[in-house]
């Protein structure tokens, strides 16, 4: 583990910190800072294995929340809603995610052109929602439907091609369902939990024999990186989206995809 990979570790744990909660897709910026840094892990677990740092993040953020549901949960019908909202948006991602694993591990996240063009497609969709006249009929989380999260759960699939977005695609999902700015961000938090949680445990069971003591630490590192930065948007994520909308992140996705392809044109990669 030389200064080099260090150094790189640090950025891509600034980078998934920064990004995994605002919908302009995490994965693919680190993929494709990964790719134009060289930098690579075992079976290329860095970007996922990191994003363990960002849930515990959103866990101490919402702690006290969290804490009240969980105890509440028994006897409040409310509190049981919401716990099995989530895990019902939850599910139709264990299933793509078991089944076609291999198949986006090998060929998707391989595909830097693809993952940039799916940042401009993405662009254009969050622009074209965020300036939408929507008449939210859902503005908190508790009042979520059963229905409505399984649905929400749909969107997320999306997101298992990379540069798609797995916030982008649940707050989208969650706009067009009826859900309000703050409410749709606020539930992609918590359906970050589950998702990336599992991500983590198959992609750490299934490389755990192959990862070597360099790779882990920089996951290490990586980790911590991407906790602190999390906690950072966490905080003030919710009120930016309830001023400013998903405009000025849909500019991003378009801006960052743009560059990506002109630099991979350029590099001949």
């Amino acid at each position: 583990m030389d200064i080099g990979s260090i150094f790189d570790a640090v950025i891509l744990g600034l980078i998934e910190g920064l990004t995994e909660f605002i919908p302009v897709s995490s994965t693919a910026h680190l993929i494709l800072a990964s790719h134009f840094l060289g930098f690579h892990t075992t079976g290329n677990t860095f970007a996922v294995l990191i994003q363990l740092g960002a849930v515990l993040a959103v866990l101490s953020v919402y702690a006290k929340r969290l804490t009240e549901i969980a105890t509440t949960f028994p006897t409040v019908p409310e509190s049981r809603r919401f716990v099995y909202g989530v895990l019902v948006a939850f599910l139709p991602a264990v299933v793509i995610g078991l089944l076609a694993h291999d198949f986006i591990k090998t060929y998707l996240f391989e595909s830097p052109r693809l993952i940039c063009i799916m940042l401009v497609l993405g662009g254009i969709v969050l622009l074209a929602v965020d300036k939408l006249v929507l008449k939210p009929r859902y503005t908190r989380l508790m009042d979520y439907s059963l229905p409505l999260c399984f649905k929400i759960g749909l969107f997320q699939c999306l997101a298992m091609i990379p540069g798609t977005s797995r916030s982008g695609s649940t707050i989208v999902g969650a706009l067009l369902l009826g859900a309000d700015k703050r409410s749709a961000a606020e539930f992609s938090f918590f359906l970050a939990m589950p998702t990336m949680a599992g991500a983590f445990a198959l992609d750490f069971w299934k490389y755990r024999n192959e990862l070597n003591s360099s790779d882990l630490g920089l996951i290490t590192i990586g980790f911590v990186v991407s906790f602190v930065c999390a906690l950072f948007v966490v905080r003030s994520l919710l009120g930016f989206v309830s001023r400013h909308g998903y405009a000025p992140f849909a500019w991003w996705r378009i801006a960052i995809g743009v560059i990506g392809l002109i630099a991979l044109t350029v590099t001949g990669t």
